[in-house]
Parts: structure tokens; C-alpha cells; sequence
């Protein structure tokens, strides 16, 4: 595919999220994303299976799969070996980009270091992220998106007082994507101005620290020991899941121009704004219980399309509680076009795979083709880098590729 990075090449050993959808994002917008997987495929590979007990290519690949991967081509190798460190120096002799969310000691062993690339190419970038970030006392740890959303203090405020929740969406994981390839395309353009590479390092736990940053500024300020008070806001309102006649909305009022406007559809305008609880957004959030209750009050028999009707014609922000089928029903997510029907070998079906996130007016970036299967383009791959047909045979015959 064509693109604004079209001529850069990337190596793709990353796992799971954080490293797969940086390289993807890449690739989106045109770069040559080379990924790189075990000879039985990597355990991300089988994440929520379409076709659970199934083999690669015979429905056996996950959504997560679908999703990483797309635009990408594919390739197996075994890097522990002498036979696979040396494709891997070819590889790297051949790109711009290496990715790679792995821990210190196995990019190490693995030859993925970036003293060892550097040496193999100067100018090489590499993309890595890890858990905890290098230089603290954790930094050896492994740690998941959750592990991270529970250490940010996210988990503790999601939920109640009694049971602390994470939530479903991995956003640690997809936030430490996004910071990666923004540092990757900064790192490019540095490499145009000056000729060098450089290394760009991203961790889920900053990445988790910057989302709930302003709830850390605020405790360290004030030192309120705010606790979960489940999806109502502490800092402004009313803001909070309302249930409706057949359902559930999230109203949201920010400002003193909403809460006006919300006063207004509720029909006690001087009641409300003359209240001195209710001063305010701070105030608000303290005593946002209150007017929780009197939203409840006024859906309570109205259909949730009744409620959002008149939310949206006082302008008021607010939305249905969805479940997945109602998402993918949505007029308007339709009309936009984000979800792209995508079919895969062995895969009953087109998977409604996401779009890019990001639109571009001049050099847009899209899906071109589906996440390869298991090790597609292996053969294409080593004969770019200039091994023959025998040799490949003869290392895919010994298990290297």
C-alpha cells in the first residue's frame, strides 16, 4: 500500500497490544510492517478465538489477531537459534523500525537490544515498552493492562468502595500503543533531519499514571482520599448511568451552562440554580446524589430513546448504554464507516474489524488487507533479504522458519 510512510520498513516482534497496534497504526499509514512470530504461532495469535479448538487458518485466530495485525505481512522464525540470528541481522539490515514490547533481558536474548541493532544498522529506531518503565525497583516485573489499571489508583475510583473495578476496555494497553507510535514518528522525523536512529521507550505504567493524572494532581493537592462512588462524577453533575422505562443512559452536565439547561428540561429552574449546593461543578459532584435522583425521577417512564430526545434538544450531553450487538447496530456508527467487514480464511463470516482511529484530509491512512495468516510471507520475506528457495526449504525443513 501507498502512504505518507511508504518506503519505511518495520520489524514487528511485538505481543499482545501495546507493540502489535503501534506497528499496525504504522502500517495504516503505508510503512512495510514485517510481523514476526513464533513457527507455532504467538500465544496473542489465539486471543478470544472465532472458532475456539481450532487451528491457525482454520478459524482457530482471535478478534485481537484481526485487529493487531491487519496490513501487515507475516513471517515464523525461531530467533534463539544461530540460523535465526542471523535472518533477524537481515532483517534488521533491511528496516527503519523495530518494535518489540518485550522485557530488557529477552529483547537481550533475543538480539532485539538496541546496542546489538545499532550495530547491526546505526540509523535503526526501536520501539519498545515494557510494564513498569526502566530505572525503579519494579522494572524487571511483567504486568498486564489491568495489573497497571489497579496501580494507577483507577481501579480503586472505578466501582465501589467494596469491590474495586477495572474496566473491560484494555486502555493502558492501547494508550502505550498510541505514545509509541507517536514517539516512533517523532523518532523518524528526527532520523530525516539528523541521520541517526534512536531508542523510544513507552511503559504501561506511565501511560496509566498520565490517564488518572489529574486525580493524582488533586490528592496530593488536597489530600481528599476520594473514594469509588460508582459511574457518578465527583466534579460535576447531575453526571451519572440513569435507567430509563426499557434501559439505561449516561447523562452527562459539565459547566454552569448545562446544569442551567438541565434545570430548565426538569422544569424548576430557580429551584435548582438558586441552591447554594449547587453553586458550582465542585459543588455539584459533592452533592451530585441529589441530582441523580431527580434525573432518575424524571426517566423513570420514559423509553430511553423518550429521555435522549429531550437531552439532546436541550443540548445536553448524553448516550444509550449499549450492549456489543447494539454497537454494531447504531445508525451512525454505521454511517461513519469505522468498522470495516473484513473476511479470513477459515473464519465463518466478516469481521467488523476497526478502522483507523485518526483521519487525515491529504494522506489518509485506512485497512487495506486482512492480518496474515501464519507465517504467509515467510518465503516472500527471506528472498528480499537474499536467501534462495534451498536455503528456505532447508530451514523451514529444521523448524528456523
Amino acid at each position: 500500500m501507498t502512504g505518507v510512510l511508504s518506503g519505511v520498513r518495520v520489524l514487528d516482534f511485538g505481543r499482545y497490544i501495546a507493540g502489535p497496534y503501534c506497528a499496525a497504526l504504522l502500517a495504516d499509514f503505508g510503512a512495510d510492517v514485517i510481523r514476526v512470530e513464533k513457527c507455532e504461532g504467538s500465544e496473542d495469535r489465539f486471543i478470544q478465538p472465532a472458532s475456539p479448538g481450532a487451528e491457525a487458518g482454520q478459524g482457530g485466530e482471535g478478534t485481537m489477531h484481526l485487529q493487531m495485525n491487519r496490513n501487515k505481512r507475516g513471517m515464523t522464525l525461531d530467533p534463539m537459534t544461530e540460523e535465526g540470528r542471523e535472518i533477524t541481522r537481515r532483517l534488521v539490515s533491511s528496516a527503519d523500525v523495530v518494535v518489540a514490547n518485550l522485557p530488557p533481558a529477552t529483547l537481550a536474548s533475543m538480539g532485539l537490544d538496541y546496542d546489538t541493532l545499532r550495530a547491526i544498522k546505526p540509523d535503526i529506531i526501536l520501539t519498545t515498552s515494557s510494564a513498569f518503565g526502566a530505572g525503579g525497583p519494579y522494572s524487571d516485573r511483567v504486568g498486564f493492562d489491568g495489573v497497571l489499571q489497579a496501580m494507577s489508583g483507577a481501579a480503586h475510583m472505578t466501582g465501589t468502595p467494596e469491590v474495586p473495578v477495572k474496566s473491560y476496555a484494555p486502555w493502558v494497553d492501547f494508550g502505550t500503543a498510541l505514545f509509541s507510535a507517536f514517539g516512533t514518528l517523532a523518532a523518524l522525523m528526527s532520523k530525516q533531519q539528523t541521520g541517526k536512529g534512536q531508542m523510544v521507550e513507552s511503559a504501561l505504567l506511565p501511560t496509566a499514571l498520565n490517564f488518572f493524572n489529574i486525580h493524582l494532581m488533586e490528592q496530593a493537592l488536597r489530600g481528599n482520599n476520594r473514594e469509588a462512588i460508582g459511574s457518578r462524577s465527583p466534579y460535576a453533575g447531575p453526571a451519572d448511568m440513569i435507567e430509563t422505562k426499557d434501559g439505561w443512559i449516561l447523562v452527562q452536565c459539565m459547566g454552569q451552562p448545562l446544569f442551567k439547561r438541565w434545570a430548565r428540561l426538569m422544569g424548576e429552574e430557580d429551584k435548582w440554580l438558586a441552591d447554594p449546593r449547587f453553586s458550582d461543578d465542585l459543588s455539584r459532584g459533592d452533592n451530585g446524589t441529589v441530582l441523580t435522583e431527580r434525573t432518575q425521577q424524571w426517566a423513570r417512564d420514559l423509553t430511553s430513546q423518550e429521555a435522549l430526545s429531550a437531552l439532546a434538544q436541550a443540548r445536553i450531553p448524553a448516550g444509550p448504554v449499549y450492549s456489543p450487538q447494539q454497537v454494531l447496530d447504531d445508525p451512525h456508527v454505521q454511517a461513519m464507516d469505522y468498522l470495516k467487514s473484513m473476511t479470513f480464511p477459515g473464519i465463518e463470516g466478516a469481521a467488523p474489524v476497526m478502522d483507523t482511529p485518526v483521519k487525515l484530509s491529504h494522506t489518509p491512512g485506512g485497512i487495506v488487507h486482512r492480518a496474515p495468516l501464519l507465517g504467509e510471507h515467510t518465503d516472500e520475506i527471506m528472498t528480499e533479504i537474499g536467501f534462495p528457495p534451498t536455503e528456505i526449504d532447508t530451514l523451514r525443513t529444521r523448524g528456523i522458519i
